[in-house]
């Protein structure tokens, strides 16, 4: 596994990582989360050898990366797809890596057949789209092995079907027991992959839990009624909508969104004022409101709109 304690980096004055702890736990695909400037690559620099921390550590496996003796091995990373040396083809540069620890030529062959890059193995890296570069990238983390996977924005550049093969490979290889990292603005790929979430903002985590539990701990089920009297049920259900955090809208296409009221709740009140319904629906929180909501205070670069968006997942 992966085992964060009190890692932090300094850069001058400024704190990139502030003493942070958490577990990235076998069997269990881990989301990393963060806005720009968050410290996520920071710390998974860190974890890698790649930057030394201030203070602190990070360990793979029950070891510093920089003391494992065959890392390849131990742990499959993919921070920069454009790692690859543009002249080498494919498969000499999966090659070139294999021959650093010992890996036999099939293996090579495996993870090209596992990432799908056989029809261009022979082509040179320099000519590849980000999309298949980022296969090139991750066919090198698997080329050990290992138990610890580490991947930073894997998806970039790969189409729906890409994405939809490097959901299932995760979730594969969380199956099988292995440890997985990965880091991916998408959150609409974080909710059908991860199990866990760390979010991280201004070098602090801001959350580390299950993914629902995380979801529901900052936002709320809203529900959702359609009907052709909107403001008449909204009146009706204000009368009713008066604990913490309670609210009735009409939305602009007439959908009225209650807050604070169960679905039997508005059920009740339109009975009782002779309304019909289209339609009545519990809308759970997404992971969007609630990363919205967890990192509002922690952006480093905001625009109006998602300030907008902000005060609607929060109020």
């Amino acid at each position: 596994m992966i085992r964060v304690s009190g890692l932090t980096k300094q850069y001058g004055k400024k704190a990139a990582v502030k003493g942070i702890d958490f577990t990235v736990e076998p069997g269990q695909v881990t989301g990393f989360l963060g806005p720009n400037g968050a410290g996520k690559s920071t710390t998974m620099r860190m974890m890698v050898g790649l930057d030394r921390p201030t203070a602190g550590f990070a360990e793979v496996n029950g070891r510093n990366y920089r003391d494992l003796t065959a890392p390849l091995r131990e742990a499959g990373v993919l921070l920069d797809a454009r790692a690859a040396h543009r002249r080498r083809t494919a498969y000499k540069h999966l090659l070139a890596v294999a021959a650093t620890h010992g890996i036999d030529k099939r293996r090579v062959h495996e993870v090209m057949g596992i990432t799908g890059i056989e029809p261009v193995a022979h082509k040179r890296v320099g000519g590849f789209s980000l999309g298949m570069g980022q296969r090139l990238g991750i066919a090198t983390a698997l080329l050990g092995d290992p138990p610890t996977i580490i991947l930073d924005e894997p998806v970039n550049g790969l189409d729906p079907d890409g994405i939809l093969w490097i959901r299932e490979l995760l979730r594969r290889l969380a199956a099988e027991g292995r440890t997985v990292l990965l880091s991916s603005h998408l959150m609409s790929e974080m909710t059908q992959t991860a199990d866990h979430l760390v979010v991280i903002g201004q070098g602090r985590i801001l959350a580390d839990g299950p993914l629902q539990e995380v979801i529901s701990s900052v936002t709320r089920p809203k529900v959702r009624a359609r009907t052709r009297e909107p403001q008449r049920l909204a009146t009706a259900l204000v009368e009713l909508a008066t604990g913490p955090g309670a609210a009735v809208s009409v939305v602009a296409d007439g959908t009225v969104e209650i807050e604070g009221l169960s679905a039997e709740d508005v059920a009740r009140a339109a009975a009782w004022h002779g309304i019909v319904f289209h339609e009545l629906t519990t809308v759970e929180g997404s992971l969007e409101e609630a990363y919205l909501a967890l990192t509002a205070h922690d952006t480093e670069y905001r625009s109006a709109a998602i300030d907008s968006q902000t005060n609607g997942a929060t109020r």
